[in-house]
């Protein structure tokens, strides 16, 4: 719950403490930014050292910064002092979903079953957006500012420490880049350099959605509703996940990311013009039907390249690519708001969609990608023995 909540409510504690949607942009841009920097390395300790190792201590400074976040916010502490126990709590975020897909990489790589699996991690996630920002924004707005956060983190630290106990499923740790043409590779998968890009500029595109809803639901007298609005948006990419996952795909997987990105960017272009909340809703909802389809693309285009040793990372550069889009989405999006107003930020936010499709339409073509069957003889070169099918 806690990757669905913690943005949201972020913004929803320093605008309400402070009314002031850039400063609350800032905050939340420096948490995604934290997370984008670290997250790369983290990951890659997690493969090195195995993930019940490193989960612990993340997870206790990510504790101790969010209660400090919430501690300045409460004090009206200064901004920098907000901003600095925002970024060291996105620094230590533990890397959930990271972990999870290599897990899932672990247990079916070169199994046609992955990309049910992927699909199946993808619709869990949305179901999480679906009610995460509705808890977040109820208990922000109804019960106090401050609560929202509150259940995140706890909901963080219990999941990680779950997550850590669970060795049956944990992929082995050893050395990184065990493959002969790996070693001195800083990116473990070459598809990054066109995907990253595609993963910056949608991260901006939903720091910029969340910002502007809840501005444009306070405009029309009902920022508690923004919640709702947010969540169709995530159970329209549930459903496209779901749908998505049950199918067996001929095209390849570059053009489905094509595909799904201009569904993606042709839904975003028309939040701007939406009169009212109930409208921006069913909007919403419809555009959002292509947002799993065009992650599980992404996360399956990653692990076609990327070695099994270096499984957690390669996922992880492309969640650290989309914070740093998230981070920098929020910071620009948050001053756009506040000078220009809710439509503004959605002309933002469909102006970085269309910069993903061109990203991709100009990356994709260059970008060889594995068979599945590749993918499983890479596992077994590094000594992992695929499952049997």
């Amino acid at each position: 719950m806690q990757i669905a909540m913690t943005g949201l409510g972020t913004v929803l504690l320093v605008a309400s403490i402070t009314d002031r949607y850039g400063l609350a942009g800032a905050v939340a841009a420096a948490g995604s930014g934290g997370y984008a920097l670290v997250s790369p390395l983290a990951a890659r300790l997690a493969d090195r050292f195995g993930q019940g190792r490193v989960l612990p201590p993340f997870v206790l400074v990510y504790a101790a910064s969010t209660v400090g976040l919430i501690g300045c916010a409460e004090l009206r502490a200064p901004g920098w002092a907000l901003i600095a126990c925002s970024g060291l709590a996105g620094a230590a975020t533990p890397q959930i979903g990271s972990m999870v897909r290599a897990r899932w990489s672990a247990q079916l790589g070169g199994s046609p079953l992955l990309q049910a699996a992927f699909s199946l991690e993808s619709v869990a996630d949305e179901v999480i957006f679906v009610a995460g920002p509705v808890l977040v924004t109820l208990l922000a707005t109804g019960v106090y500012p401050a609560a929202g956060l509150v259940v995140a983190a706890v909901t963080c630290v219990a999941g990680s420490l779950l997550l850590a106990a669970q060795r049956a499923t944990e992929p082995p740790a050893g050395p990184v880049g065990v493959g002969r043409g790996d070693r001195g590779r800083l990116l473990p998968a070459r598809g990054l350099v066109t995907l990253a890009p595609v993963g910056l500029f949608f991260g901006a595109v939903l720091a910029a959605i969340d910002l502007a809803t809840v501005d444009f639901a306070q405009q029309n007298g009902h920022k508690p509703l923004a919640g709702l609005v947010l969540g169709g948006y995530a159970l329209g990419s549930a459903v496209g996940g779901l749908w998505y996952g049950a199918r067996t795909w001929r095209a390849p997987l570059r053009r489905r990311l094509i595909l799904a990105l201009s569904a993606a960017a042709a839904g975003t272009a028309t939040f701007w013009a939406m009169p009212g909340l109930g409208v921006l809703a069913v909007a919403m909802l419809f555009s959002g039907l292509a947002l799993s389809p065009m992650l599980i693309t992404c996360f399956s285009l990653i692990e076609r390249q990327a070695p099994p040793s270096r499984q957690t990372e390669g996922m992880a550069w492309l969640t650290s690519a989309i914070s740093v889009g998230t981070a920098a989405g929020s910071a620009a999006a948050g001053q756009i708001i506040d000078t220009a107003g809710a439509r503004w930020g959605y002309v933002f936010a469909a102006a970085c969609a269309a910069a993903a499709l061109l990203a991709s339409l100009l990356g994709l073509s260059r970008l060889t990608v594995p068979s599945p069957a590749s993918s499983q003889e890479r596992t077994v070169l590094a000594g992992q023995t695929p499952p049997s099918r």
